[in-house]
């Protein structure tokens, strides 16, 4: 129990690894106690972490509070299979008091949670499972928790649409699942009162900041990232046949990587690409198997992997993975992957196989769309197949017999066999048979009409339902109680079969990798831990090398005595933004284990990416696009560390020039003063007034005390011991008369004109249109007055004359309902004045 009027505390805990958290201001009480006091009391009150989960359709979405710092940490929405693995890393990771989570549930998250329950020796302790009514979870009434919350970091003195916009900028409303868990973690805590148990019921639990969550050895992606840089891009599918049916990979760095034969390597690839890690081992033991395949003596065997595992299907998946285990058995056993397959794949495999083998007709059950058994494996299924195949013969003789006792004018009849019907006799309908009355035979007992076919049943057709019982159905159902005796059967060995599947869609990943790497020409990148930044030799944006004719490969570095923000300038079109997103791109690859386009590349220990390349529209926040341009950026500023890669391209354009660029400067000023933190930054800008106006610190390094006499940003003064620097890049470009030639080399400097004219008369603008406006600019510049074109001026006279003699000549001066006054002051004077 927490003692009255204090915010509960607990023990010191930093962060978790990896977790990025919002730079609010800092909150936590200067206390002059002794450290053996304040290690008495974590002993008596250990924080308490209540943590709200739910997953829905593969996506998993967390929120949690930490009773040790008063915040609520979250994950973004992330695919988990349906073992809920990604669940049980953050439960071991953070180790909750309590499990909060919908009552409605999918069968996976109700098993699981039982399983949680029934853990009765975890370390350290039992978590509780406690269950809300669906209605707490619901999306809308969670944004309202979320925006009606009484948050101690948010001035009061903000307005119901800033603290809107405010909030927007920290938590991803796009993320469904997890602004549902947000709110259903408020309800909970306002139920519990989590903290303040014994306050007044008007004082609400305190709530000092959100921080996003990401596991360890996770690497901190956020979705506006994953579009601007095209991993994902999902279109519409072409055929008319499929539109129903989804969506298809359009062009995207997981569509040209995706070269896996099954539809687990599929699922794989795609989760790898949803969780880049920074785990030295994993990633090494990946580019390990790649390397491997791209030796020249080896694409044989890997042309033959990728072909067994297209079977990794069904039934067939035993046969195809004795295949691949005997082929890693003949690789390198050094690989850890082929060392896996070897061993895992064991004789419980050969067994399963054997024995599906021996009972499955696979032929007998395409053609009849179920499961059939082969023959000699049940005697009396065979007794009863043979009669059944015997029947056609068998029943033209009962129907011959028949036909000697009906009517003669019945010209012919026939005895058919229906599926849990049984034996009919079918008669054709005859002219004389036109109401129900005239269906009646005697001796027969009439059953439907179908198709101008009379049915009944004879006494001969009872004998034989008597005699032969309904074959069909006795058939299917003691196969369908074979094919459960061999589903038990493998089950029984079901963690073979699992382990089969994970093994062989992660060879069929490694396998895809080194295909596309071979293809395309990509390299091994290396790991430096040490390295707080990329370096990149001749790096090659992955897509646009292959939408272009040629492509100017360049190199990228940052961090160490290159510098932590680069500066690029450059005329439009240029390739600036190309640039920017080739640096994330070739960072990505190498962070999921993929070899990448350049010549050489090393990645340092990067926790995360942040981009503001692109504005996302968003209608139902109703947010202005400059302002989800702010709130890219303020992700970045709020969660980047040093170890973190952020790309900005173009930030501040949507609003006033003046005022886009004072907000640039003081943005990258405040990561400066941020010193040995300072992010690893590319800004592309044609913002030159940025180095014209000496906005920022001047020189390929720079370094900062006395620089700006004393320049402050925030509370941090820029400090010439501190080792971070900025340095500027432009694209090469060489003017040919009234031509701009653009060779796309990022090279040291700045560029001098944005070239905005010849990107217009690119575009097709008229070229009296392109002359006025380097006109005007060059008057913006030289701080002349701008004068009106004289030629324009006067054209605009003519046209106002011509206008007014016009009128006159249309006037009536006879008209007895004419009023001059009215036509001078609302025809003659305005014309005038524009002849003025």
């Amino acid at each position: 129990m927490f003692s009255v009027g204090t915010i509960p505390g607990g023990t010191p805990q930093s962060p978790e690894p990896g977790a990025a958290s919002a730079s609010f201001p800092s909150l936590a009480p200067v206390s002059g106690r002794g450290e053996a006091e304040e290690e008495e009391d974590n002993e008596q009150e250990p924080a308490e972490i209540y943590l709200c989960a739910l997953w829905t359709s593969g996506y998993l979405g967390i929120a949690y509070y930490d009773t040790s710092d008063s915040t609520i940490h979250f994950m973004p929405d992330a695919p988990d299979h349906e073992s809920l693995k990604l669940l049980q890393r953050v439960l071991d990771e953070i180790n909750p008091r309590s499990v909060v989570t919908s009552a409605k549930q999918d069968e996976n998250m109700t098993r699981f949670l039982g399983k949680l329950a029934s853990q009765e020796h975890r370390e350290p302790k039992r978590p509780e499972i406690v269950f809300l009514p669906s209605v707490d979870f619901g999306l809308e009434i969670s944004k309202q928790r979320l925006l009606a919350g009484n948050y101690s970091f948010i001035p009061d003195s903000m307005t119901t649409t800033e603290k809107i916009l405010f909030l927007s900028s920290i938590i991803p409303f796009d993320c469904l699942l997890t602004v549902r868990a947000l709110g259903g973690l408020l309800k909970f805590l306002g139920r519990r009162r989590i903290g303040v148990e014994l306050e007044d019921y008007n004082v609400s639990v305190p709530i000092l900041g959100f921080k996003k969550f990401v596991l360890t050895h996770l690497v901190s992606i956020d979705q506006d990232t994953y579009s601007v840089l095209q991993i994902f891009k999902s279109e519409s599918h072409p055929s008319v046949y499929k539109v129903a049916s989804g969506l298809k990979e359009g062009l995207s760095l997981f569509g040209i990587l995706n070269r896996c034969h099954c539809k687990w390597g599929q699922k794989l690839l795609r989760l790898w690409f949803t969780r880049p890690t920074h785990d030295l081992g994993e990633l090494n033991s990946r580019l390990d198997v790649i390397q491997f395949f791209l030796l020249p003596q080896n694409l044989d065997m890997a042309q033959m992997l990728h072909r067994l595992l297209g079977h990794i299907k069904n039934v067939p998946t035993v046969y195809s993975a004795l295949g691949l285990r005997d082929a890693c058995r003949s690789l390198p056993q050094s690989i850890q992957l082929f060392q896996d397959i070897a061993q895992e794949f064991s004789d419980d495999l050969h067994h399963i196989a054997s024995l599906i083998g021996k009972v499955v007709d696979f032929e007998g059950s395409l053609a009849e769309n179920r499961f059939t058994v082969l023959p000699n494996i049940d005697p009396e299924i065979d007794e009863k197949k043979r009669r059944l195949m015997g029947l056609p013969s068998f029943l033209t003789e009962v129907a011959r017999k028949e036909l000697e006792n009906l009517d003669s004018r019945i010209p012919s009849c026939s005895v058919i066999y229906i599926p849990l019907i049984g034996f009919l006799l079918c008669i054709p309908r005859l002219p004389f048979m036109v109401e129900a009355s005239d269906f009646e035979i005697e001796g027969l007992d009439f059953m439907f009409l179908s198709e101008e076919k009379l049915h009944y049943r004879s006494a001969r057709t009872k004998e034989l339902d008597a005699l032969l019982g309904d074959l069909h159905c006795d058939i299917r159902d003691q196969e369908t109680l074979l094919m459960y005796q061999l589903q038990c059967q493998v089950l029984a060995r079901a963690a073979v079969l699992t382990r089969v599947l994970d093994l062989a869609s992660r060879l069929d990943v490694l396998l895809a990798l080194a295909s596309a790497a071979r293809d395309y020409g990509y390299s091994r990148p290396r790991y430096s831990p040490q390295l707080l930044g990329v370096r990149i030799l001749n790096g090659r944006h992955p897509l646009m090398e292959l939408c272009a004719r040629t492509f100017v490969p360049n190199s990228a570095e940052c961090g160490g005595d290159k510098g932590r923000i680069k500066v690029i300038t450059g005329p439009n079109s240029s390739g600036k933004s190309i640039y920017l997103k080739q640096v994330g791109l070739i960072t990505f690859m190498a962070l999921v284990g993929s070899f990448v386009p350049a010549e050489e590349a090393e990645i340092g220990a990067v926790d995360a990416i942040f981009t503001r390349i692109h504005s996302c529209e968003s209608i139902s926040l109703g947010l202005s696009t400059f302002m989800i341009d702010l709130n890219q950026v303020a992700k970045a500023v709020n969660n980047a560390t040093k170890q973190s890669l952020v790309l900005i391209d173009e930030f501040g354009k949507g609003t006033n020039t003046v005022d886009g660029l004072a907000l640039l400067a003081a943005v990258l000023r405040h990561w400066l003063a941020l010193g040995p933190m300072c992010p690893h930054i590319f800004v592309a800008t044609n913002f030159l007034s940025l180095v014209q106006l000496q906005l920022l610190p001047q020189g390929p390094l720079v370094q900062y005390l006395g620089l700006a006499k004393g320049f402050r940003a925030g509370s941090r003064e820029i400090d010439d011991t501190l080792s971070p620097c900025i340095s500027f890049k432009t694209m090469e470009t060489c003017e040919d008369g009234d031509d701009l030639v653009f060779f796309y080399q990022v090279c040291e400097g700045i560029a001098n004109a944005s070239h905005a004219s010849y990107t217009a008369a690119q575009a097709g603008l008229p070229g009296n249109l392109i002359a006025r406006g380097k006109e005007v600019s060059d008057l913006i510049r030289s701080g002349k007055p701008i004068k009106p074109v004289k030629e324009l001026l006067k054209e605009k006279q003519m046209e106002n004359c011509q206008t007014l003699v016009d009128k006159f000549l249309k006037l009536d001066l006879e008209d007895p309902n004419l009023d001059l006054d009215i036509f001078m002051s609302q025809e003659v004077l305005p014309a005038a004045t524009g002849i003025l």
